[in-house]
């Protein structure tokens, strides 16, 4: 069947019709009544604090927490819970990337082959399902974080491309840890094979910056082995970093040299506290950009980047900036690119920016939902962070509130 070339397309993120037709009016309410519980700074705090503390100790919150927080943001507690959401999605041309929070350093060598195995469950899940193009990892799931942070220094001490800093570091490391990240380039060899014969793409996670060296290098290596007919491997750029937009372009250079596909998920970043603390407590200058301007500027500019050498950039556009997205389209239009270019993609959290989600998908965009998915004490980190974010008004939750409601009032419920 051949595939329609969209081209020259307009696409308003304001549209509420088409943003929350998948909910009904019981699940627009839900959500409205969330929302608005999410713009008290003082109830989010208490909520974020106690909460851990009351499933810790047996509190009969678990209800409450699932047909809350639970509901809007998580697919469900198991890879079968997630298959309503998942068709309910692709009812309306929106696919999904499956996320399970899986950790493997409890049990040693034991779980991190466990966290492998279950990786590979995911994407064997995934290919069941018509609308899951994708699935995402976290290295840490499965190696050492120790080890990759030594791997990490070992290589910042080093000079030359990434791969050369790389192998000049494994010929430092002791032949027990030898070993050791040999079974984990194993678990990663055995995540992608399973991911590159079910046609899966897998995105690897970006992770703190002082183990990014080690994973970095662990997905070029895949991706060199993987992404040389269609992508299969994709790193995670973390743009409120100062130094990810001249990384990307070495990311591109090595992958024309290596005749390649660079798989980038582009993001605007995930531990930015957590970055600024250590590196104040350590003393050694912060590798956060300076303000969320320069951010703003170096996410449009990689994006650009990437739509600019889209030939050999398998770009998945993960961002709830309505100008970003449509800088995106803006771009695709001026370069005469079609919207469903098989190396552009679109994703937003599952529970969020339903009007970007949405109205990309029905002009006909590949846009998929993040959804994450496991036990509920397992994805309450994850929840915690969504209330966080959502709790300041002139933020997030100010925008989803907005357009919640005037649907609400389009509706006349």
């Amino acid at each position: 069947m051949s595939v329609q070339v969209l081209s020259n397309v307009n696409v308003s993120f304001d549209n509420t019709e088409k943003a929350f037709k998948y909910k009904t009016d019981a699940e627009l309410k839900e959500a409205n009544f969330l929302f608005a519980s999410m713009g008290y700074q003082w109830l989010v705090n208490i909520g974020s604090r106690l909460t851990p503390w009351a499933l810790k100790v047996g509190l009969p919150i678990k209800g409450l927490i699932k047909k809350t927080v639970f509901k809007q943001f998580v697919g469900g507690e198991t890879l079968e819970e997630t298959i309503p959401v998942v068709k309910k999605l692709a009812e309306f041309g929106v696919g999904c990337i499956l996320d399970y929070g899986v950790e493997g350093g409890n049990d040693g060598e034991i779980g991190f082959d466990h966290a492998a195995d279950e990786f590979i469950k995911v994407i064997n899940f995934a290919a069941s399902q018509s609308s899951i193009p994708y699935m995402s990892i976290k290295v840490t799931g499965f190696a050492r974080f120790g080890l990759l942070e030594k791997i990490d220094g070992t290589m910042a001490k080093e000079s030359g491309s990434l791969i050369v800093k790389y192998n000049n570091t494994l010929l430092k490391l002791s032949a027990e840890e030898r070993e050791e990240w040999a079974r984990v380039e194993s678990r990663m060899d055995k995540i992608c094979t399973a991911a590159a014969n079910k046609k899966i793409g897998v995105l690897v996670d970006a992770e703190e910056t002082w183990i990014q060296d080690s994973v970095d290098a662990l997905t070029c290596l895949a991706m060199d082995k993987y992404n040389k007919e269609v992508c299969i491997v994709f790193n995670t750029i973390q743009l409120y970093r100062h130094d990810r937009l001249a990384f990307l372009k070495l990311m591109h250079e090595a992958a024309t040299e290596r005749h390649f596909i660079l798989g980038a998920k582009i993001v605007r970043g995930a531990y930015m506290e957590k970055e600024r603390e250590r590196a104040s407590e350590q003393n050694y200058p912060s590798p956060i950009q300076p303000t969320k301007e320069a951010t703003d500027v170096d996410y449009n500019a990689a994006l650009t980047f990437c739509i600019e050498h889209i030939k050999n950039i398998d770009v998945i556009v993960a961002s709830h900036n309505e100008y970003s997205n449509k800088l995106a389209i803006q771009l695709l239009n001026e370069k005469e690119i079609p919207l469903n270019h098989p190396h552009i993609s679109f994703s937003q959290l599952y529970g969020m920016s339903d009007n970007i989600t949405f109205n990309l998908a029905a002009a006909g965009a590949k846009v998929t939902k993040y959804l994450p998915f496991g036990p509920l004490d397992d994805v309450i980190p994850y929840l915690m962070r969504r209330a966080q974010e959502n709790s300041s008004v002139s933020g997030q939750t100010g925008r989803e509130l907005l357009l919640i409601k005037k649907e609400i009032k389009r509706r006349g419920i």
